[in-house]
């Protein structure tokens, strides 16, 4: 029996599977649905640059493949990883005398474009600004944090999704059938749970599901002739893909679904978006830091000892270290996520901001100066004193929960005979 262990040079299964027609394209329907932006774009042939930004194993190398067919342009192919601007000229200039020649364009396929470096990238843009080059570039990162406006600018920018675990089955089934690219030469029965397993597992990338499959068909010995493939043989070779990179967008999106947890008052959430964080290989104090703006800013006076408690967090984070910092990080966000929540005072903040920005300066009263002899010191008074400190209006509106009720009515007590006009 072939083994991919004695054939080391033969080609994955997920590169073999990518040539398919566009019709038949799996799991990206929301660009290529009958009159959506991609679609209407390239039947019309009216694609000065492409960008395809997505997670892996989402397709984005096959669709610009396909893309390139279907605009009938020559294929160029780099990877911004392993190329330097001299190279890229060189391409460049294949291009501009194949079109001056020929009168055909040429797509250039540039893999992992967010490795370019800002000259790289300009290098690109004359000959895709005069159409010498159909620029396709493919990223997992946001392109506006990693590629110059002059690109994005000229480009369709088309944003995949992870493929659904449906479509991953789909693309395992045909992966299973295909005798010539695929794994149809082999007499495979597969449990439907091992594949829906896979598909679940891989978390919407295609090549890891497809890799998967193959290290299984080829690992496996057959008995009687047929290769028999349940669970437990796919559970030895399948690892949970987290999809999750702390220099990716996926990086955002997460701590920004993390904070909004807590702020929702969702507990079960926010542990969830903690373990994936943590599983992924985030920075523990990262995650603290952001607990302790959190409880600042979205719990306040409504529960003073929030705050408290998440500092304390991140310095118990700093000084235990991993992996027993977790045990601290799911307490404290646990509480938080409980916790009652105000967000008064950053608002106060704000609007004092606000006035600063756009009104006069206001002068400090003489009588709070340094060194004045006219400032009443409030403990002389019993702990309160009437006395201009300087604020023309209200900035803080305390709620009436928590904490902040009782501040509430401390400060409306003494704010019936206030000093200032405080309209």
């Amino acid at each position: 029996m072939e083994s991919i262990f004695e054939d080391s040079t033969k080609e994955p299964l997920a590169s073999r599977l990518r040539a398919q027609k566009l019709a038949d394209f799996v799991g990206q329907k929301h660009l290529l649905g009958e009159g959506q932006i991609l679609d209407r774009a390239l039947k019309a042939k009216k694609i000065s640059s492409l960008i395809l930004w997505g997670p892996p194993g989402c397709g984005k190398t096959t669709l610009g493949l396909l893309a390139a067919q279907e605009l009938n342009a020559h294929f160029e192919y780099l990877n911004a990883a392993f190329c330097t601007v001299a190279e890229v000229k060189k391409v460049l200039a294949r291009a501009r005398e194949r079109r001056k020649t020929l009168g055909r364009q040429t797509a250039l396929f540039i893999d992992e474009v967010h490795r370019f470096n800002k000259l790289q990238q300009e290098t690109l843009v004359p000959d895709t600004e005069n159409g010498n080059v159909i620029l396709i570039g493919a990223t997992i990162h946001a392109p506006n944090y990693y590629l110059i406006p002059s690109l994005i600018s000229r480009s369709i920018v088309a944003g995949f999704k992870p493929l659904e675990k449906e479509d991953v089955a789909a693309l395992l089934k045909r992966a299973l059938s295909d005798k010539e690219k695929g794994l149809g030469e082999y007499k495979v029965k597969i449990d439907e749970k091992a594949l829906q397993h896979i598909a679940v597992m891989s978390a919407g990338d295609a090549r890891t599901a497809l890799n998967a499959l193959e290290v299984a068909v080829l690992s496996t010995p057959p008995k009687d002739g047929i290769i028999n493939i349940g669970l437990e043989e796919i559970k030895a070779v399948v690892k949970k893909n987290t999809v999750y990179d702390r220099g990716d967008e996926n990086h955002y999106d997460t701590i920004s679904a993390f904070i909004k947890s807590m702020r929702g008052s969702d507990p079960d959430a926010a542990v969830y978006w903690l373990a994936k964080m943590l599983k992924g290989g985030e920075d523990p104090r990262f995650i603290a830091r952001r607990m302790v703006i959190f409880a600042g800013e979205d719990i306040g006076n409504a529960d003073p000892q929030a705050l408290i408690l998440a500092t304390s967090c991140f310095h118990a984070v700093e000084f235990v270290g991993m992996p027993e910092a977790q045990i601290i990080l799911a307490h404290v966000v646990t509480y938080l996520a409980a916790a009652l929540k105000s967000n008064k005072s950053y608002e106060a903040l704000l609007a004092a901001q606000a006035d600063i920005e756009n009104e006069e300066s206001q002068e400090v009263p003489e009588h709070i100066k340094t060194h004045s002899q006219d400032y009443k010191y409030p403990h002389s008074y019993g702990g309160y004193v009437e006395q201009d400190y300087g604020a023309r209006k209200q900035y803080y509106f305390p709620g009436e929960i928590g904490g902040e009720k009782r501040i509430k009515e401390f400060l409306a007590g003494i704010r019936r005979k206030g000093p200032a006009d405080k309209s």
